[in-house]
């Protein structure tokens, strides 16, 4: 699947800036590949690009327009297919990380064959993936995992991995959602892998490697979400992951669009020791990433230093502060470069 960049993102109408996290997490780490942002009436998230119309952004060289928007179900809105259409008409290719296929709607299927134009759904993975075997592979792994959905799994992921690279590690980034394939240009969406396959899936994305090479995988869900800690557990077993990092914020009493109690720290990390342990005896807890973008500098700093003393683990928020302290733990845990 070979995406091609320049990007228009399109936001439609989300209703907050976590419904259009695809589309600003491509900005965050791939801003030079996007040329503006398409938003209908009622948007209430901002990439901070220049809004476009698709016409306007084919004229300033975009070559897809990408559905940077999600929702709970992954289904593509009746009233954007007009603006797809637009897209495609203004010789675009469409690119979706939605469950939903583009070319299920008769009206972007018919429209793509007759402009030429190309659909991506990154969702949807054409390779066919095994069951997981669960058979130790060489190679380290550290995996990123939270205390609910939508907390910082891949941002924390993909710092580590830049965080790693500047000490010297061997170290890349695995991508497990549709955000993280716009990235990175390889990996799956898990949440749309047959459930038998996930654990397969997981050991695809982290194949053997060198001894001293790791793997930096983003994570998915929560364990204790009971919507998807599904496809939390069989990316778990299928990582093996020797180090996992839990990924956190502060400010939620419950988890995102459910009535559940959010999980503390300290019970993520408990459960994932214990379910991880069935792939990798000796997997371990490295490190604490806490999002603080809700709270003044103060406030956070305060946080992550009672955070790291009542676990015994460096904590930090990986935007804001850099993950320089997780890095020096994993040295010391599994040695330097």
């Amino acid at each position: 699947m070979e995406i091609s960049h320049p990007y228009l993102l399109f936001l439609g109408d989300v209703p907050d800036a976590l419904a259009a996290k695809t589309g600003l997490g491509i900005v965050d780490w791939r801003k030079e590949w996007c040329v503006g942002q398409f938003r209908l009436d009622g948007c209430k998230a901002d990439a901070k690009l220049p809004d476009m119309t698709p016409s306007e952004a084919a004229g300033k060289g975009a070559r897809t327009m990408v559905v940077g928007a999600v929702n709970a179900g992954g289904v593509l809105p009746d009233h954007w297919v007009e603006s797809i259409v637009a897209a495609l008409e203004a010789g675009m290719d469409v690119a979706s990380g939605l469950h939903m296929r583009l070319g299920d709607v008769p009206a972007i299927r018919d429209t793509a064959v007759r402009t030429g134009r190309r659909l991506f759904d990154v969702r949807h993975s054409s390779e066919r993936f095994a069951t997981g075997k669960g058979t130790k592979r060489s190679g380290k792994r550290l995996l990123t995992v939270g205390t609910d959905c939508s907390v910082g799994k891949k941002y924390a992921a993909l710092a580590l991995e830049k965080g790693m690279k500047d000490q010297g590690f061997d170290a890349d980034f695995r991508a497990t959602g549709q955000t993280g394939v716009f990235i990175s240009g390889r990996g799956v969406a898990l949440d749309a892998v047959v459930a038998d396959f996930i654990s397969g899936a997981a050991e695809w994305i982290s194949p053997e490697a060198d001894d001293a090479h790791w793997d930096v995988i983003e994570g998915q869900g929560s364990l204790y979400h009971p919507s998807f800690a599904g496809v939390t557990l069989g990316l778990l077993h299928g990582s093996q992951p020797d180090a996992f990092v839990v990924c956190h914020e502060p400010t939620r009493k419950t988890m995102r669009g459910v009535a559940t109690p959010l999980a503390s720290i300290q019970e993520v990390i408990d459960l994932t020791i214990r379910c991880g342990q069935l792939t990798n005896p000796t997997i371990r807890c490295v490190g604490i990433a806490i999002n603080t973008a809700a709270l003044d500098e103060d406030e956070a700093k305060t946080l992550l230093e009672k955070t790291s003393a009542d676990h015994g683990l460096p904590a930090t928020d990986p935007v804001r502060f850099g993950v320089e302290a997780i890095v020096e733990r994993i040295g010391k845990e599994f040695g330097n470069p």
